[in-house]
């Protein structure tokens, strides 16, 4: 089974996200060394979450071992790929990216503290603006509060999200150290998440989020295998034995142009799970015939994979018809000639300059060239102080 969906995990640093991806996949994301020196998140985590219910009893369990423990008979009913996003407001570029890949959103407050903290309402600024419809709220560390507190964050919490694209969400309080209220969030997420209606005959469109080398130092040539590029399918297919076309591609010397890759299909997986086929829905790695060391450390991040051919020519001229945020913590003037932005389309990110603005409609220089489809949804954030935060958002014309 693929999965069906990815799934987002949102929220102000530390309201623990990765605790419940944990919960409910048995996988840590943070893996990275910075990310265990810190205790947080810094790059996307990604984990696959099975969702069993019990044929007795109706009860949702997050794993095949937990229904059994329980006395139940397991029946795997859903499948989704988790991506848990940093929370640290140094961060936004990579939540913003994230979205892109999303089909919903569990957003994380934690019953600890006064609702909203900064990044809730900066990561609610994202929700409103991406359209997801997909949402379920979770109450986090209730464990930590009393009755009467949990209460009175939970009214907080409603009178926060009114007016809000999760404005009817369901609101799930748990406590993921101790399992509590799993199952009735694995029941909401079961009922309230349904599967997208995917055009498998599109042209293939993969956004990559991760490219590594998976090669252990001292392998041997004749066993090296070639670059892996993670990320999701958003419309065709991908399958073993494909010719691809990977865009932009590599630039060669600083400044230069950079060169379309083309590459075989060699491999397929979703976690453990081999796969001959992936559709949209879920999180593949793509193993590839390429050097890997081109594909070492997310140098990758950004690029669009495509059937040879079939890959528009990147581009570092944007034109972006974009609508202003309403911030309530920094006054959101409109956007001014020469300005520097960032620009997050699909998982591209790169600094620009807005070099006209005319009718609603921002044409934006970038650094670095990107691919862009027109009606891709598209992020500009601007500096404030010293951090870089949303500020508008629109699609490419």
């Amino acid at each position: 089974m693929q999965a069906e969906l990815n799934v987002g995990m949102l929220g102000h640093v530390d309201h623990g996200k990765t605790t419940l991806t944990k919960a409910l996949t048995g996988k840590w994301t943070d893996t990275h060394s910075e990310e265990i020196k810190r205790g947080i998140s810094i790059r996307l985590g990604y984990a696959d979450a099975y969702i069993y219910k019990d044929e007795k009893s109706g009860k949702f369990y997050s794993s095949v071992a937990d229904c059994k423990k329980a006395g139940g008979i397991p029946k795997l009913v859903r499948k989704l790929s988790i991506v848990d996003a940093p929370g640290h407001e140094t961060l936004m570029t990579t939540v913003i990216s994230a979205t892109s890949i999303l089909d919903g959103v569990i957003f994380l407050i934690a019953a600890n503290e006064p609702c909203p903290q900064p990044q809730t309402a900066e990561h609610l600024l994202v929700l409103n603006s991406t359209g997801i419809k997909n949402i379920i709220v979770v109450q986090t560390k209730t464990d930590l509060v009393s009755k009467e507190k949990a209460l009175e964050n939970y009214r907080q919490i409603k009178s926060f999200l009114k007016g809000s694209a999760a404005e009817s969400a369901p609101i799930i309080p748990i406590s993921s150290h101790y399992n509590l209220n799993i199952d009735k969030l694995l029941e909401v997420i079961s009922e309230k998440m349904a599967p997208q209606k995917r055009d498998l005959k599109a042209p293939l469109r993969f956004f990559v989020s991760r490219s590594f080398d998976v090669n252990r130092p001292g392998t041997v040539i004749s066993k090296l295998s070639g670059g892996v590029l993670g990320g999701s399918v958003v419309q065709g297919t991908i399958k073993v034995g494909d010719e691809i076309e990977i865009r932009p591609g590599v630039v060669r010397k600083e400044g230069g142009k950079a060169i379309p890759l083309y590459c075989t299909v060699h491999a397929l997986m979703e976690e453990e799970e081999k796969l001959t086929e992936a559709r949209p829905g879920g999180l593949v790695a793509v193993g590839t015939s390429l050097d890997p060391s081109l594909a070492k450390a997310d140098s990758f991040v950004g690029s669009i994979i495509g059937r040879k051919g079939e890959v528009p020519e990147p581009t570092d001229v944007v034109k972006v018809k974009y609508t202003l945020l309403k911030r309530a913590d920094n006054e959101n003037s409109p956007l001014r000639e020469n300005e520097l932005v960032v620009l997050n389309v699909h998982t591209s990110t790169s600094v620009g300059a807005v070099v006209s603005i005319s009718k609603g409609v921002a044409t934006v220089k970038l650094k670095k060239a990107t691919v862009v489809y027109k009606d891709m949804n598209v992020a500009l954030s601007r500096r404030f102080g010293q951090r870089w935060k949303l500020s508008a958002w629109g699609t490419v014309v």
